[in-house]
């Protein structure tokens, strides 16, 4: 997997630390390097993705090779101490590898990184493969050491999760970290440092593209009147879609930012018009754009800009084969059977059966039930709670916010009940300073922690809750009941999930009182345990053919058929929420109630 060679690629250039937050496509980078990793190199998973960063920013201070990993929403997280890190530098290697996911597949943006690195002024590396990316690492971290300040990786989904047989080299000598040495007020970020380190970063960027020119990974190729540029993992579509293309054109990779400006002159030179292939953003299109401008050259730029490529959405080898083709001016390749195959079913992702995140959403909907109340989602398995049959997320912005968003929409409509769902991780990862901020400011507001014990959405994840630590070993675990305790709030409870008319009791309770209510729903992820108890099953005889046990709870593990209702043996977990809803007692088994 393109992930799992970013980690060998950091081990064989001498990382000794990495640290990161988890984040589908990134995830399995900071996984290996924890399977992997020899002795001397420490890996953990951080509570959030600013704190990686720093992290990995001390480790580097001190002279070490230090890998940092999130995804591109991670890196809004991060940024506020990678601007100023890379005014103060370091004195080893740091790349912070952002994974991008164009798609959006299982993000909230389509963010194209390459911007944050021209916006912070930092080399970016954009890998066209699994095989480059293993190499580029050792080169990015070189690159760091080079210039003294972070390095950006940014593999996208595609690259992440493909695989590809890479062959492991030797590792490469690892530097030993001379440690922290005070130096007056190098490492303190005052203005004036910032001041004069700014004109340093500009023009390290201005050399930086120079040399990128001759980097290995930018090139130029082929010969002709028409050219074709593209990067990362475009350049591999491309790559594809000339195989079976006779006409001759110019090729130019792109693999770095600061943008190769001498190479991208010279595959400017005698061109007609170039189409430019890339993901997410026209990146290299501007650059190209501008290289035309400035020297005056008569070139027909295209691409994104230009509407000759999708103005969002990530690329596909088809996609990329047929403008390339179009451009080319060849006929197109028939990409549809000659009959429209059937429609699949639509497939909405929903919540396993007997997760615990269903009973939760359940006891406070049937609590509310006839009073005006917003529901403040956030990031993880629960966001799923806003499909039909719960409806019981009316807003997701980003990590942490439900809980302040529930304050602004207080503010507004002070008559409504507003509620904040939030998990275990993200309630550690960027939740405690909303809270904190709800208690200050006396807001009327509920707040439903949802914890299952995991960091599930993106693979079930350790967290500070949980007592352990990336590589298994045993950990304090932070205690979420004693820690909301601490701050304060007018009324804290605790309650498992499973137990419905217990957590149902506690909601009617909280709607009652006034200020910061806080309602911690514990129950295990159904990937922790696969089953919970016996399985339920239904008694025909007893069915009444309501269908209420499908229809209030949507668990994928029940169906009805408009006679009588049924339960899939295989998929139950024995949760029994569904014997709430039965009126006639039809359901039995189920291992939390009995």
């Amino acid at each position: 997997m393109g992930n799992e060679a970013i980690a060998l690629g950091a081990l064989r250039a001498g990382v000794t630390l990495a640290a990161g937050y988890p984040g589908t496509p990134s995830s399995e980078i900071l996984e290996t390097l924890a399977r992997e990793k020899p002795a001397g190199v420490y890996v953990e998973w951080s509570v959030n993705e600013k704190s990686a960063l720093e992290v990995g920013a001390g480790a580097a201070i001190a002279g070490a090779r230090a890998l940092v990993t999130m995804k591109q929403v991670g890196l809004n997280v991060a940024s506020d101490p990678l601007m100023s890190l890379n005014y103060l530098g370091v004195t080893g290697g740091l790349v912070v590898a952002v994974a991008d996911d164009p798609g959006p597949i299982s993000s909230q943006t389509e963010q194209d990184t390459r911007h944050f690195g021209l916006f912070a002024g930092l080399p970016v590396f954009d890998p066209a493969s699994p095989e480059e990316a293993y190499l580029m690492v050792a080169d990015a971290l070189a690159c760091s050491e080079k210039i003294g300040r972070p390095v950006i990786l940014r593999p996208t989904t595609r690259v992440c999760h493909s695989y590809a047989t890479v062959t492991l080299l030797d590792s490469l000598p690892r530097p030993q970290p001379r440690g922290f040495r005070k130096d007056g007020g190098r490492w303190v970020i005052f203005p004036r440092l910032a001041y004069a380190n700014h004109l340093k970063i500009n023009q390290s960027q201005a050399a930086l593209a120079d040399d990128f020119s001759s980097y290995p990974a930018n090139r130029l190729s082929g010969r002709g009147r028409l050219g074709l540029a593209a990067g990362g993992v475009s350049w591999s579509y491309l790559s594809e879609a000339l195989k079976d293309l006779k006409t001759d054109c110019r090729l130019l990779k792109v693999a770095t930012l600061p943008f190769p400006a001498r190479l991208g002159l010279d595959f400017l030179q005698g061109l007609e018009a170039v189409l430019v292939l890339e993901e997410l953003d026209p990146v290299i299109e501007r650059e190209l754009i501008y290289l035309c401008g400035r020297h005056n050259l008569k070139v027909e730029i295209r691409g994104r800009l230009s509407h000759d490529r999708p103005g969002a959405g990530e690329n596909t080898p088809a996609g990329v084969r047929e403008s390339v083709r179009a451009f080319l001016g060849e006929p197109p390749i028939m990409a549809r059977p000659l009959t429209d195959p059937p429609l699949l079913p639509a497939r909405p992702p929903v919540l396993c059966p007997g997760c615990p995140h269903r009973a939760s959403f359940l006891a406070v909907k049937e609590a509310a039930r006839g009073r005006k109340a917003v529901f403040s989602g956030d990031i993880g398995c629960y966001t799923l709670g806003n499909a039909p049959p719960l409806d019981m997320v009316d807003t997701c912005l980003c990590m942490g916010a439900g809980l302040t968003m529930a304050q602004g929409l207080h503010r507004v409509e002070p008559d409504a009940l507003n509620f904040a769902f939030i998990g275990d991780s993200t309630f550690f990862h960027t939740g405690l300073p909303g809270l904190i901020n709800a208690v200050h400011n006396q807001a009327e507001i509920i707040v439903a922690v949802l914890d299952n014990s995991t960091t599930a959405m993106t693979g079930g994840q350790p967290h500070p809750g949980v007592g352990r630590a990336i590589t298994g070993e045993t950990r304090p675990k932070v205690d979420i009941f004693q820690l909301i305790s601490a701050l304060g709030p007018a009324d804290l409870q605790r309650v498992s999930a499973f137990d419905f008319e217990a957590a149902r009791t506690a909601v009617v309770r909280a709607m009652a009182g006034r200020g910061v209510r806080v309602i911690l729903f514990e129950g295990e992820c159904v990937s922790l345990a696969r089953t919970s108890g016996p399985v339920c099953a239904v008694e025909g005889e007893q069915c009444l053919g309501c269908g209420l046990c499908a229809e209030k709870t949507g668990c994928p593990a029940l169906s009805f058929n408009g006679e009588l209702a049924a339960i899939d043996q295989s998929a139950c977990t024995g949760c029994g929420l569904c014997r709430f809803f039965c009126p006639a007692g039809a359901i039995t088994g189920g291992g939390h109630h009995d």
